[in-house]
């Protein structure tokens, strides 16, 4: 994956250099709309091999709230500037720095907290082996998952019986089955917000 590596490194960089504009217009509206806190969300993910990393986004909830890790649509503690930068995928933009200094892909698995990485087992764990990602096939497959998630009369059950367990199947094709072409399918995929066929399905 030394073509990966080096992919990541490079786009992540002009991706920042390019789209600086872009992250100061948010970083404003951030602070106009949602004063009394930080414009950066920092939390721990678990990353490569297990090992802690602090990820980067902006921040797109309240500050100081409760509740669960798993997020559903029209949630109180999502403002409705963060619902927009959520939708759009504008919040995850400071994850590129995660890239440049190699703590993410630009494809893999998405970064869980920790509990979630703690439940794998047997041949679950070798999605550790894998960088996280800013995309990847269970994020494309999932990518209204508030939505689905809002659906459901339990979020937290439906997201742990569910969602998590599909979402390692995928990962595990993923590491088995890996290709650079396919990555920059699920890139296009996931600016254009189209849908391709994967793992014998459409994601």
């Amino acid at each position: 994956m030394t073509l990966k590596y080096i992919f990541d490194r490079l786009m992540a960089l002009i991706g920042l250099l390019c789209l600086w504009p872009v992250l100061l217009v948010v970083a404003i509206l951030i602070r106009i709309k949602m004063p009394g806190g930080p414009v950066i969300f920092k939390q721990k993910r678990v990353g490569r091999n297990g090992k802690l990393f602090t990820m980067y986004k902006f921040r797109s909830m309240t500050v100081g709230h409760g509740g669960s890790s798993v997020s559903v649509a029209g949630e109180s503690r999502i403002t409705p500037l963060g619902a927009k930068l959520r939708k759009y995928k504008l919040d995850e933009l400071p994850e590129l720095w995660n890239v440049l200094i190699g703590d993410m892909s630009f494809v893999g698995p998405r970064p869980d907290v920790p509990g979630y990485a703690d439940q794998l087992k047997g041949e679950d764990r070798d999605v550790l082996k894998l960088r996280p990602g800013i995309t990847g096939p269970a994020s494309l497959k999932y990518r209204d998952e508030e939505e689905l998630l809002a659906k459901q009369p339990d979020p937290q059950k439906y997201n742990d019986e569910v969602i998590f367990p599909d979402k390692v199947r995928l990962n595990l094709h993923y590491l088995h089955h890996y290709s650079f072409s396919k990555d920059i399918r699920m890139i296009f995929a996931t600016v254009l917000g189209r849908r391709i066929h994967y793992a014998n399905e459409k994601i």
